[in-house]
């Protein structure tokens, strides 16, 4: 396949592209600096030095071109409300706008669990973000793309189990930030899996397992 990453360089995006590297694929990607760029050239991956929140629709249309899918796995990880409009709102308005010029279907879309964080006495802008990312799943689930919205825990970034509980609702607890982009990886690889909100949790069964147990028949 041919995967398209939006937030290639964050830790996701980059567990990511490792993974569907290691399974054959052709990656590429948006990062906003040459360095970037030139460190993922030296991993045969091809990325376009672009700033997501300028850059207009008909180019980033000309960079997903050829993509068999589109993952938009960037974030503003509750900054500014500002940064949160222009990344987690505008972006992926943006991006499903793209994907339909340049005639890609598939678009998986990395979200959030809505009761993270539930426990804790958020500020405004955190909570701004929780409801961006909301008004970003419905608009996708809403768009006529084949998409796939996937709502992990909270992420840590210890080594991945290689097993996980997955399904349209799962309990808020915690997940490797490795587990997310394996389950991913597969997720893309499974065509089967189409239009549904898929919820990641850490657990005890192996990722394909999990993965087939979700296609509906």
């Amino acid at each position: 396949m041919d995967i398209f990453i939006i937030g290639i360089t964050g830790k996701i995006g980059g567990l990511l592209a490792q993974e569907l590297t290691a399974r054959g694929d052709t990656v590429r990607g948006l990062v906003r600096r040459e360095e970037q760029r030139a460190d993922l050239a030296a991993q045969g991956i091809h990325a376009v030095v672009r700033d997501l929140a300028g850059m207009p629709v008909p180019e980033l249309a000309d960079a997903f071109r050829g993509a068999d899918a589109v993952v938009f796995a960037a974030g503003s990880n509750g900054g500014s409300a500002q940064v949160t409009q222009a990344i987690d709102g505008d972006g992926v308005s943006r991006a499903i706008e793209a994907a339909r010029h340049a005639g890609v279907h598939r678009l998986a879309l990395v979200s959030v669990l809505p009761e993270s964080w539930r426990e804790r006495d958020l500020d405004d802008e955190v909570e701004y973000y929780f409801a961006v990312k909301k008004q970003a799943d419905v608009a996708l689930s809403r768009s006529d793309l084949d998409w796939l919205i996937l709502r992990p825990s909270l992420l840590t970034d210890d080594p991945g189990a290689g097993t996980v509980s997955l399904g349209p609702a799962e309990l808020h607890g915690e997940i490797t930030r490795a587990d997310v982009a394996a389950t991913l990886a597969a997720l893309l690889h499974e065509p089967r899996i189409s239009r549904q909100i898929l919820e990641l949790d850490s657990g005890s069964t192996p990722i394909g397992d999990a993965v087939t147990a979700n296609v509906r028949s």
